[in-house]
């Protein structure tokens, strides 16, 4: 027998803790920032009103850092983050932001609602803190 399963949205499993950073930010300082927010991504900051946000994850700090051979310290977090940040809307069933997230080979996700980054959700999220999973 097969069930349906129920609607779920990003918003219904996302975390509800945006952290924001500025572009000039260190490497080493975004880290600290990471572990104290217990955060797997931190969205950096707009520079004017027609800018776009960025993102920096775990493998920017090893693309940008580690593999080259760079102190933590002499790497501002605009160096290495991802720009513009690809967000879902709070409103997206978890089916299509899983596959989105996966067809742009991230696994975290800003979360948009009216305009506004509400949360964060991660392929982590939908399997892990998922209630119907």
């Amino acid at each position: 027998m097969t069930t349906k399963r129920s609607f779920q949205s990003a918003k219904d499993v996302m975390t509800r803790d945006v952290v924001f950073i500025d572009g000039m930010t260190t490497a080493k300082e975004a880290v600290e920032i990471m572990k104290k927010e217990k955060a797997e991504a931190l969205i950096v900051k707009k520079r004017h009103p027609q800018d776009a946000y960025g993102i920096v994850m775990v493998h920017d700090f090893i693309k940008g850092v580690i593999i080259p051979d760079k102190t933590s310290e002499e790497v501002n977090v605009f160096e290495i983050m991802t720009k513009p940040v690809i967000s879902v809307p709070a409103s997206m069933d978890v089916r299509y932001v899983a596959n989105l997230l996966l067809k742009i080979g991230v696994r975290i996700a800003p979360v948009e609602e009216n305009g506004e980054y509400v949360g964060m959700v991660s392929l982590s999220d939908l399997i892990l803190d998922n209630l119907l999973f």
